[in-house]
């Protein structure tokens, strides 16, 4: 059954008639043609499809799209403002945290939950909440190190 969801999306409302059951990550790639959020395993394990959702990390890939009504969503398309790298975007590339990229959107934004929940998180905080997002290309050390970064308030590596 179609149904209209109305929601925020980096930073524009914008309104949707569909059906209500579709995962967010899709209606966020075929809909919004916002591709950046990328689609790993399908089943929420990989997180390579996380999003914010009011501020929060989540797995687009198991969020329905009613799930999103009203609330805010943030992709990595809006992680940057004004033509500026968010810090953390910043912080992966001055610290060489992107490899091949397939992973990247889904560590920073994962990340960007982290820091909007606890913005001076320990390294075991930082290493336990990114503990569940993979990278084939064992980037784990450079993008811990990014996160620490902004964290502590660096940006270049030290």
């Amino acid at each position: 059954m179609q149904t209209e969801v109305s929601f925020e999306l980096n930073g524009q409302p914008v309104r949707l008639e569909t059906e209500a059951e579709r995962t967010l990550l899709w209606v966020l790639r075929t809909d919004f043609s916002l591709t950046g959020t990328k689609c790993g395993c399908g089943e929420g394990y990989c997180r390579a499809c996380t999003v914010l959702v009011d501020g929060r990390a989540v797995r687009s890939c198991l969020t329905s799209l009613k799930a999103v009504a009203g609330k805010k969503v943030m992709t990595i398309e809006g992680l940057a403002r004004d033509g500026h790298l968010h810090p953390l975007q910043q912080a992966f590339v001055d610290h060489g945290a992107l490899q091949c990229g397939y992973c990247t959107p889904g560590m920073l934004m994962t990340a960007a939950g982290l820091l909007s929940e606890s913005p001076k998180p320990t390294h075991e905080a930082i290493v336990a909440r990114m503990d569940g997002n993979l990278c084939r290309c064992g980037a784990h050390m450079r993008i811990i190190a990014a996160i620490e970064a902004v964290a502590q308030g660096r940006q270049a590596p030290t």
